[in-house]
């Protein structure tokens, strides 16, 4: 089983970030909290899906809130095993196993320094694939996993348990309760078998976010250009299709804190003045990306990502700003995601989007 190194790390808050759709919170902040606490407790290892014994119990973890109020409410790191305390002392057993509950910004990384903390290994899936702002927005949902009981801790020791037979309310409770936090709360919940998790988890998120990370660090070293060398990685994974949607520049960012999310609009003026400008749609992540003249370039749950022109490193939502130029870059969400059941749950309805889901690259499945 392999082990977590320290260029690991460094590589997936990079990866984690572009899988963040601009969410999912400041990957900086969480790569610093794995580095301390596996500093302090020792290596993590990293668990191929396929792995997992059937009978391990497995929890999911991560951090809710909007990603604005992270940079301000920096985590201690104590806050998530509050949670899983909460969880195991509800549900009378312990964790053997920790999986993210998505892939993208801090929430790849809460997982590992929980493991670290715990000595437990992190399994190499999610239940993303991406970010999403919603707490039943996952293939564990999707396909059959309770998503209660849910532990919520902050970092003033508070921890709250919350029961409920539909994942909607659990996301509504949890919510309201993570605003009455201050708007950041850490939780432990998506308790499953091994079993389970081999059939509902995204496989290979890990791996795939620190692949994006060494993929642009070794374009960089190689002097060849970063968004080429992330649509070839892309091509050979099981997402299997990216292409860059726009280029240009940031123009205007209208952004606000709304129900516990961070909601907006940012626009990007294309270099080429003969195309029209794009407008992305955010709440937490970013949802669609169109032009003006209301064409569709992609839509959730396929990932849309505004990267730096330069390093082709993402840039989260919470860090546009006027005068950027960017690259946007879109990617086809794997087959587990495209599903009925899962476009049902995740897909551009589910955020109130009249356009219609279309895959990119459809005609290369």
């Amino acid at each position: 089983m392999p082990i977590i190194t320290d260029q690991d790390i460094d590589d997936l808050a990079v990866g984690a970030a572009l899988l963040g759709t601009g969410g999912g919170g400041d990957p900086y902040i969480g790569k610093l909290l794995a580095k301390a606490a596996i500093e302090e407790y020792g290596p993590v290892e990293l668990l191929a899906l396929e792995d997992v014994p059937d009978g391990v119990a497995v929890v999911a973890c991560g951090a809710m809130g909007a990603p604005t109020i992270l940079i301000e409410k920096i985590p201690s790191g104590d806050e998530i095993g509050l949670s899983l305390d909460a969880y195991e002392d509800h549900t009378g057993g312990k964790a053997g196993a920790i999986i993210p509950f998505e892939a993208g910004g801090i929430n790849s990384m809460i997982p590992i320094a929980l493991a670290a903390r715990r000595r437990l290994p992190v399994i190499d899936a999610d239940g993303m694939g991406r970010a999403f702002p919603q707490l039943e927005m996952e293939t564990f949902h999707v396909y059959g996993v309770p998503a209660s009981p849910v532990a919520i801790a902050d970092e003033q020791g508070n921890r709250v348990l919350i029961e409920t037979n539909d994942a909607a309310k659990a996301e509504w409770y949890a919510r309201g309760v993570t605003i009455r936090m201050g708007g950041q709360s850490y939780i432990v919940n998506y308790g499953m078998n091994g079993r389970t998790a081999k059939r509902v988890s995204v496989p290979a998120t890990m791996s795939l976010a620190i692949g994006i990370g060494r993929t642009l660090r070794e374009a960089a070293a190689g002097h060849r250009d970063p968004v080429s060398a992330l649509v070839d990685f892309f091509a050979g994974t099981h997402y299997g299709h990216a292409e860059v949607i726009a280029s240009g520049k940031i123009v205007d960012v209208a952004r606000k804190e709304e129900n516990g999310w961070s909601v907006g609009v940012a626009t990007v003026e294309p270099f080429d003045p003969a195309r029209p400008t794009v407008k992305i749609r955010i709440q937490n992540e970013n949802l669609i990306a169109e032009e003006d003249a209301g064409r569709v370039l992609a839509i959730v749950p396929d990932l849309i990502t505004v990267l730096d022109l330069d390093t082709a490193e993402a840039i989260t939502t919470e860090r546009l700003r006027y005068g950027q130029r960017v690259n946007v870059l879109a990617v086809r969400v794997p087959p587990i995601m495209r599903t009925p059941e899962a476009l049902a749950v995740f897909g551009p309805a589910a955020f109130g989007l009249k356009q219609p889901y279309s895959p990119l690259g459809h005609g290369d499945d």
